[in-house]
């Protein structure tokens, strides 16, 4: 059956019946400018300026006091913040802590649960995995005096893309002691199964942990009720805390009380925390995982940007970025043949994550012709355009919009002025 041709109306009729059309307003957009790397850096927010700017104005009006008499006080923000992001992926309030970076609390939750003794020596990972997680996991095998050759195990992709969950529980093994995965790959958007990976691990003694930066704030998580060990995230991108933003952690109930691996001064359970002592007390929740000071005017943004979530629910988020993903794939299959491209993303929506993922021989060239027209995508080594449509701030119009544009500068080559390769920062 042929599909129905998408034309202006189409759209505008699409953006007559989204709900989301009043958030649009709570973000500061350029005009005649479509942004599509939220997945990178999400856009600054009315709420995310004005909650950091109620931080400033504490830390002018009370200096040392304001960690207790702030509007939102410094001392317990951390707390708060983790309370507020637990609904997005299906946590108690008590398992997660705003904290940190992806990779530093990817080494401190490494030094926390890879143990490796007798024949469980290795961590499963993937070839496709971000630099960093890799980065991290080498070190900590390292530091257990062990080769990473020899100790970390890289599950290998068919296409380059994409992973097959068999794929992953077949390396699952007696000499597994961990396992660290993406929710959401980051060229391809490939959405992986947590839940089924978690009882496989489980089943097999392994413990099981997720980096969620390109699922959290985009799709909906049950990590307590899937039994997920712990997970990692970053803020910055779906969740819109802005450049550098604090990230944040999770560790499952039934680990809590554990003593963490790189203990700090923010470990400490809040009431003994001043007392000084040269033992550590730690936090009884996942605040123990913490190691410094938190950071607060790069965590206060957060209090005002997760109001947007509460109020939307991340169902409904989660349902209009399918649907603008949707729109991007059908918009190609009906401007694009012919052009080169290829859609290397998952097509079923329960297995794609926020954005779309093109592959072409010439997308570093592309995707500097798409800055030039107003379009702000992501390029990614050596041959991925990423464009993620946003729910709270992209129209169906808009994505409308910046296919057309993608097929002028196709139709009329005006990426040939440019030179295939990326910049310093792709």
């Amino acid at each position: 059956m042929t599909k129905p041709v998408i034309t202006r109306d189409t759209v505008q009729k699409l953006d007559h019946e989204d709900p989301f059309g009043a958030f649009k307003n709570e973000f500061y957009l350029k005009k005649d400018h479509y942004y599509m790397d939220g997945n990178s850096l999400g856009l600054l927010s009315k709420r995310a300026e004005k909650a950091l700017s109620t931080s400033l104005e504490d830390w002018k009006r009370h200096a040392i006091e304001g960690w207790t008499e702030a509007s939102e006080p410094w001392f317990y923000m951390s707390e708060k913040i983790g309370e507020k992001t637990a609904h997005l992926i299906g946590a108690e309030p008590f398992e997660v802590i705003n904290t940190g970076s992806i990779t530093t609390n990817l080494h401190q939750l490494l030094a926390t649960f890879y143990k490796p003794e007798g024949k469980r020596t290795k961590i499963l990972a993937d070839e496709l995995n971000f630099p960093s997680d890799i980065y991290a996991i080498k070190s900590q095998i390292e530091l257990h005096g062990l080769e990473p050759e020899d100790h970390l195990i890289r599950v290998a992709s068919a296409d380059g893309y994409t992973l097959k969950e068999e794929d992953i529980i077949r390396e699952m093994d007696e000499d597994v002691a961990l396992l660290l995965l993406p929710s959401v790959l980051y060229r391809s958007g490939q959405l992986l199964n947590i839940e089924k990976l978690t009882h496989a691990a489980h089943k097999k003694g392994i413990i099981a942990g997720f980096d969620l930066a390109h699922s959290i704030g985009a799709t909906p998580h049950h990590l307590s009720e899937w039994g997920v060990d712990f997970a990692v995230w970053c803020t910055y991108k779906y969740l819109n805390s802005g450049p550098g933003g604090v990230g944040g952690l999770y560790v499952n109930q039934k680990h809590l009380g554990k003593k963490p691996g790189l203990a700090g001064w923010f470990s400490s359970n809040k009431e003994k925390q001043f007392d000084m002592s040269h033992d550590l007390s730690p936090s009884e929740t996942a605040g123990a995982f913490q190691i410094g000071t938190p950071h607060i005017l790069s965590s206060a943004p957060l209090l005002g940007s997760l109001e947007l979530f509460q109020e939307a629910g991340i169902e409904a988020v989660r349902e209009k970025s399918l649907k603008l993903t949707r729109l991007m794939m059908d918009l190609t299959h009906q401007e694009l043949p012919g052009y080169g491209f290829k859609l290397a993303n998952p097509l079923d929506d329960e297995r794609r994550g926020g954005h779309v993922c093109f592959v072409h021989d010439e997308a570093a060239s592309i995707c500097k012709a798409l800055k030039k027209e107003g379009v702000t995508p992501d390029f990614r080594a050596p041959n991925v355009i990423r464009l993620a449509p946003i729910a709270f701030y992209t129209s169906y119009e808009d994505v409308l919009d910046v296919m057309l544009r993608l097929k002028d500068i196709m139709e009329n080559k005006k990426h040939k002025q440019y030179k295939n390769e990326r910049g310093i920062i792709a």
